[in-house]
């Protein structure tokens, strides 16, 4: 396994790419934007392809890099459900699983320091955002945090990880860069509480300063969505109206980009043809499934994922490679059930 952890010193921000082997695909766990430069590097360095930028929660202290990262690397974005993040390319909930070539994370829910936050369990080792720190926990002051929800985040589900899991946080302030469970249990001064409302009342009591970039992170953070009005500008998107009038039309071909799990879980439009985002190259360049059909049987490729984002570089992809009729569904799957289109199962 190929496993990096990478440091912003300005907001005290660990970052963390992981693969299972040069040369294949690779994930990264809440990147700085700054780092940017250095992330597209090292994904250069050890041949690497970038397919998911992940958050765990909103951040107030830094800007994300997951926007910048799409639109450098053409990879997913991913956030929690529960975030209010104007659109990413796919939202992942508890028991959900999150995978890339040789790797899956499992998706844990932990709330508390945000509503969005999330953790990510990996075999020895847990990334677990700002909910649990070392020697620490994050504040639950702001952006609908709750002491309560966190309590039960910690002591519910990440404390009853096994001792020796590696807990990897999203900042750390004093130099350390890895703990475990069973160290933040016996050490952590914040877990060392009776019970919920002793807990509580600590949080309560902190008393901290505003992070000094919140201002501008968190509404920057806010709006990291693909602006999907350009490719409707250049006439390669149908609305969800136009879109449910293809239906059953022998001259249209509808192409999930999806990942199985989303299928599964959401639905598809019915009789829309499975073709994954991550194999979208291969797939459009001549001698490929969507070139040939395209080619050969003068079908109009219309592209749909969840919210519109993997469609829309989609169809650029198939554009630049000759695919003329290409367009995508605007909004996704997301404006699709909203317009009370179809949805089988």
């Amino acid at each position: 396994m190929i496993f990096r952890q990478l440091f912003d010193q300005t907001s005290g921000t660990y970052s963390y790419l992981l693969a299972s082997r040069r040369g294949g695909e690779a994930l990264i766990i809440d990147p700085v934007l700054e780092k940017v430069d250095r992330y597209v590097q090292l994904l250069r360095e050890l041949d690497l392809k970038l397919v998911k930028a992940v958050d765990t929660h909103l951040h107030a202290d830094h800007i994300t890099g997951l926007g910048v990262l799409r639109d450098r690397t053409h990879c997913i974005t991913v956030m929690g459900e529960q975030s209010g993040v104007d659109v990413v390319s796919m939202r992942v909930t508890e028991g959900d699983t999150m995978e890339i070539e040789g790797m899956a994370l499992d998706v844990l829910y932990t709330p508390g320091h945000t509503d969005d936050s999330y953790s990510f369990l990996l075999a020895d080792r847990v990334f677990t955002g700002d909910t649990l720190l070392i020697r620490g926990t994050g504040r639950t002051d702001f952006q609908n945090g709750n002491p309560r929800a966190q309590y039960e985040s910690l002591f519910g589900k990440l404390l009853k990880l096994p001792d020796e899991t590696l807990v990897y946080p999203a900042h750390d302030y004093k130099g350390d860069t890895v703990s475990t469970i069973g160290e933040e249990k016996a050490f952590n001064p914040r877990l060392q509480v009776k019970s919920v409302d002793e807990y509580v009342d600590l949080m309560n009591s902190l008393n901290l300063p505003n992070p000094k970039m919140m201002d501008v992170a968190v509404p920057a953070n806010m709006h990291i969505g693909l602006v999907q009005e350009e490719v409707k500008r250049k006439g390669w998107a149908v609305t969800t109206e136009e879109g449910l009038a293809l239906l059953g039309r022998s001259d249209i071909v509808l192409v999930d980009l999806r990942e199985p799990r989303e299928r599964e879980k959401y639905g598809a439009i019915p009789g829309s043809l499975h073709a994954p985002y991550p194999d979208l190259r291969e797939n459009v360049q001549k001698g490929g499934m969507l070139y040939e059909l395209a080619a050969t049987s003068g079908k109009r490729v219309v592209f749909y994922c969840a919210f519109g984002e993997r469609s829309a570089m989609a169809v650029q992809a198939a554009q630049d490679a000759g695919i003329a009729l290409a367009c995508h569904l605007h909004g996704g799957l997301d404006a699709w059930k909203k317009a009370n289109g179809p949805v089988a199962s």
